[in-house]
């Protein structure tokens, strides 16, 4: 079983999560918000944990019936909200919360509710959670996990205690790489600089096949780019159209590529780069392009983000952002 002392990075909320148990001042409801991968389940299943952990400390002894029953899944008194359609409803809310609080906890000193992709919590579900949020039983404890705060309403955020989850040292997950997941350094090495400070990204970069093909097609295309004819480029959006699932990552691999060629061009240091094996490219592209070309890329690259999550049409979307990336000099 988990405890706090298994978790990396993510100290000051763990910090504060502790001192709100030591001093009994547990809020109603708490907002996780960090991105996917980045730990937030972890942290509020911990805590729940600890909130009904019969020993009374600040971490889940792991032995008592309760931590048992927490770490299978079976703990009668955490409950997790879960969705079965694209959005939480009004109806999800009602009947696996508001309908549920009211009963007092089975055999634990809380009812601890867990909902996850908070984000897809409707108008109407966020109302209905609201009133229960004004007027909860003194046992209720609620925690919204979030990749993103701003979809909440107001009156949400103003009743909730709201965590935000920083990146992980990259140092810190590389050693937790190599000794918990057991890659070489080099590659620790790499799946550190790509994550962004997440250690699930991390981990999952480390465990899989698929993001090495990935990484090694984005560089393929950004090695070629400049020389791409028409016939090439759209071959390169239909490649890109098959992984769309992952469009936010090839983005993101996209975008280290461009800030090594400007970090190369500012600095001429090969021990900043991400990219490091690629340093020839890296270099040739530094002397190949501009500032103010690569400023306009970085630019084109924040625009094709924005319009992918408007819904614009993406083979557009994407024809706009090697047209830019072709031909900023």
């Amino acid at each position: 079983m988990y405890t706090f002392s298994d978790v990396i990075g993510h100290a000051a909320i763990i910090e504060h999560l502790q001192n709100a148990i030591r001093m009994k001042k547990i809020s109603h409801a708490y907002i996780l918000h960090g991105e996917d991968d980045s730990g937030k389940n972890m942290l509020a299943s911990i805590f729940a944990a600890t909130l009904q952990c019969e020993e009374g400390g600040v971490n889940p002894c792991g032995k008592c019936k309760s931590c048992m029953q927490a770490f299978t899944g079976n703990q009668p008194d955490i409950i997790r909200v879960t969705h079965e359609k694209a959005s939480i409803s009004v109806d999800d809310i009602r009947t696996q919360l508001n309908s549920d609080i009211q009963i007092k906890p089975y055999s634990s000193p809380y009812k601890v509710y867990i909902i996850d992709e908070a984000e897809k919590l409707t108008e109407a579900a966020q109302n209905a959670l609201l009133k229960t949020i004004e007027e909860p039983p003194e046992y209720a404890v609620i925690f919204l996990l979030t990749n993103n705060v701003n979809v909440f309403l107001q009156t949400i955020l103003s009743r909730c205690v709201t965590l935000n989850l920083k990146g992980v040292d990259k140092e810190q997950i590389e050693e937790y790489l190599m000794r918990e997941v057991k890659v070489p350094d080099y590659q620790a090495q790499l799946c550190a600089d790509f994550s962004g400070g997440n250690l699930g990204r991390a981990v999952k970069y480390a465990t899989s096949e698929e993001f090495v093909q990935m990484k090694n097609d984005v560089v393929h295309l950004l090695k070629y780019i400049n020389d791409m004819e028409l016939s090439d480029m759209s071959d390169a959006i239909k490649q890109l159209g098959n992984n769309k699932a992952n469009i936010g990552e090839i983005l993101d691999l996209i975008l280290l590529w461009y800030r090594d060629v400007l970090m190369f061009k500012a600095t001429k240091d090969v021990n900043l780069l991400l990219y490091k094996s690629e340093v020839s490219d890296i270099k040739k592209q530094a002397d190949l392009k501009s500032f103010e070309g690569l400023e306009k890329i970085l630019k084109a690259l924040d625009k094709v983000k924005v319009r992918l999550g408007s819904n614009v049409n993406f083979d557009i979307a994407l024809e706009l952002l090697l047209m830019a990336m072709k031909e900023s000099e």
